[in-house]
């Protein structure tokens, strides 16, 4: 993928073409974040070691009854994130993120699987470790946390994806609370990128090495690169995903759009990943949006 101002730039681009395209098809955008909800939940979930598939997770959302024994603490996982993201999609607009607004979040996250520590920050002795790291003590959340929105805030208008990378890497180092910490960094991440005016963003687990990859650059070299490249290449699908709704495209899959236009479908996969053509991941499948009797690629 290019360089991150490059990057920018194009999302700057495709975020200009969101909102000329959304006038009177606000109905339509909220099928497509409706429609995402188990995604979203699936990913974040599968990230965290959840054995959730995607059409059980589905089922759980619609109370449909499953085919197998799922342990209480899944279901509400999957119940309660759900909950979180519907709930960022609706008020992120209206009030900016505190450190307030984040314990609300995670006690509607951890609600009925560990009552005892939801909605709050990890206090004395209460340690904990991901991998090799150790997070900082208790007693440095606070300040921590302060830092990390006020930098944040100082800085949002230049670059949002080095912003939401650097937020991100920030949140999971600190790691403030007992349980929930990544799907919450996450969901803060969708609920900053919705209130500046952007789309929010699904990481895959599909890219969960790649993701813990950044996470370990952050901690052994201070950098950030990884997690840009996540969040440029998530943020640049999902605009993908909605112009095509948008647009009026007619939406294909790339294999279809492959044969169609006689195309080496690897190659067309590769650009995909690179997010260089316009194509979107939804469900497990790479999908493209082309106009009708048009070439969109050449």
């Amino acid at each position: 993928m290019a360089k991150v101002p490059a990057v920018f730039n194009k999302i700057n681009s495709l975020r200009e073409r969101y909102w000329k395209a959304f006038n009177n098809k606000e109905s339509l955008i909220k099928l497509v974040s409706e429609s995402e909800i188990a995604e979203q939940v699936y990913n974040s979930n599968a990230i965290e070691n959840s054995t959730l598939t995607l059409e059980e997770t589905e089922k759980i959302l619609l109370q449909i009854d499953l085919d197998r024994y799922i342990s209480e603490r899944e279901i509400f996982e999957a119940k309660n994130l759900a909950r979180v993201v519907s709930y960022i999609e609706k008020r992120a607009k209206e009030q900016e993120l505190t450190l307030e607004v984040v314990l609300s979040l995670h006690k509607m996250l951890i609600s009925n699987i560990r009552d005892e520590i939801a909605g709050r920050f990890r206090k004395e002795k209460e340690f904990v470790r991901v991998g090799s790291h150790i997070a900082p003590a208790p007693q440095e959340i606070l300040e921590r946390l302060g830092n990390m929105l006020a930098e944040y805030n100082a800085n949002n208008h230049e670059n949002i994806v080095k912003c939401i990378a650097r937020l991100h890497l920030d949140f999971e180092y600190i790691h403030p609370f007992i349980d929930g910490n990544g799907c919450i960094g996450r969901a803060l991440n969708n609920y900053l990128l919705i209130r500046e005016g952007f789309v929010p963003i699904n990481i895959k687990f599909i890219d969960r090495k790649k993701y813990y990859d950044a996470f370990k650059e952050f901690d052994e070299k201070g950098k950030i690169e990884i997690m840009e490249e996540i969040v440029a290449k998530a943020l640049t699908n999902s605009y993908h995903k909605r112009l095509a709704y948008l647009e009026d495209k007619k939406i294909i899959t790339l294999v279809e759009y492959a044969k169609s236009q006689k195309i080496s479908h690897s190659n067309l996969i590769n650009k995909a990943k690179r997010q260089t053509i316009e194509a979107f991941m939804e469900r497990g499948i790479w999908k493209i949006g082309v106009e009708y009797k048009k070439k969109l690629y050449e």
